[in-house]
């Protein structure tokens, strides 16, 4: 029996990141319309909020901008003082896209929809 590797966000979707003073914005855009619904209704606020626990942010709020298939992230007070006053290596929060989409996730069930599409439909 073959055993499938583990799903990760990254599987679904890329992202970008970068602060805003002493918060930092999370954008995670989906390759396909499926993903981006299936993102929508998964990818909570809330659900962030406990993947960046150990950052401490005081509240995460969740934007959705459809036309790009990609919701956004505001993680507030999670840079330890932003820029020029955090004591943390990735002061700018440049690095926290790549970090969300190492998340596990439960395989979809149209997963095969939802990837990055290959060039020409070669696997």
């Amino acid at each position: 029996m073959a055993v499938e590797p583990p799903t990760l966000l990254s599987d679904l979707a890329h992202g970008r990141s970068g602060d805003k003073g002493n918060h930092a914005n999370v954008a995670v855009i989906a390759y396909t319309p499926q993903g981006y619904a299936w993102l929508r209704k998964n990818l909570t606020a809330e659900l962030v909020r406990q993947y960046f626990e150990r950052f401490g942010p005081s509240r995460v709020e969740r934007y959705e901008a459809p036309n790009l298939l990609a919701l956004n992230f505001v993680l507030y007070d999670v840079l330890a003082g932003g820029a020029s006053r955090s004591p943390r290596s990735d002061t700018q929060g440049k690095t926290l896209a790549l970090a969300l989409l190492q998340m596990p996730l439960v395989r979809p069930k149209n997963f095969d929809a939802m990837t990055r599409p290959t060039p020409g439909g070669q696997a």
